[in-house]
């Protein structure tokens, strides 16, 4: 078996550990892609790709990860202490996906992967770098449609947070029914005041 295609991903984040995602051909025809270069104590090391743990909720059977600590789905309590634990005592919470069965296989891809790392680490300081790593558009940010910018575009709108709300610029926008209770309150009090003055002026009119 032989390695004809390695590439990297490079992470702009320098202090995280998390240096770069590599992709790895075998043989010209078989690719296993998301493995993980990551800074260690002692150096940089590869990380096979895996998963998260999950087991079932003993109340409702739902699905949970090892770290949950209610249920996803019925909210119960559940026990912190329920992963299984390795032979340094650390809790095993992750199962790689594809990974050497052999040390010898092991240290010949972590050896080719570092030296394609420092390769593109190099590449990536040149003019007009471009990286080759497959990630499918998933760093780039979501188009919004066309309604959606005809909202934002409209300045009859303003958005706050994830909800839309109209803004009313006309002299009428304040309506009865949106006035304040004090509001209503000097209104009716003007308007009896006014009916009582005509009252007034009506009363004895009639009379010689």
């Amino acid at each position: 078996m032989e390695i004809t295609e390695i590439r990297i991903k490079l992470m702009n984040d320098h202090n995280e550990r998390l240096q770069a995602f590599c992709s790895l051909t075998f043989d010209g025809s078989f690719v296993i892609r998301d493995l993980k270069i990551i800074q260690g104590t002692k150096g940089s090391f590869v990380a096979m790709p895996s998963r998260k743990l999950t087991d079932h909720c003993p109340r409702c059977s739902a699905k949970n990860h090892l770290r949950a600590q209610f249920c996803n789905e019925c909210g119960v309590r559940l026990n912190q202490d329920r992963a299984i634990k390795s032979d340094d005592g650390r809790a095993k919470l992750y199962a790689d996906i594809a990974h050497p069965i052999n040390s010898d296989c092991r240290e010949m891809i972590q050896e080719q992967v570092l030296i394609a790392y420092v390769s593109e680490l190099e590449r990536s300081r040149q003019p007009g770098y471009v990286c080759i790593y497959d990630d499918y558009g998933e760093d780039k940010f979501a188009q919004l449609c066309d309604e959606e910018i005809a909202v934002a575009d409209s300045p009859r709108f303003h958005r706050s947070g994830d909800s839309s709300h109209r803004r009313d610029t006309s002299d009428h926008a304040l309506s009865a029914p949106h006035m304040n209770a004090t509001e209503n309150t000097s209104n009716h009090f003007a308007i009896a005041q006014r009916n009582g003055r005509d009252d007034e002026e009506k009363f004895g009119a009639g009379i010689i």
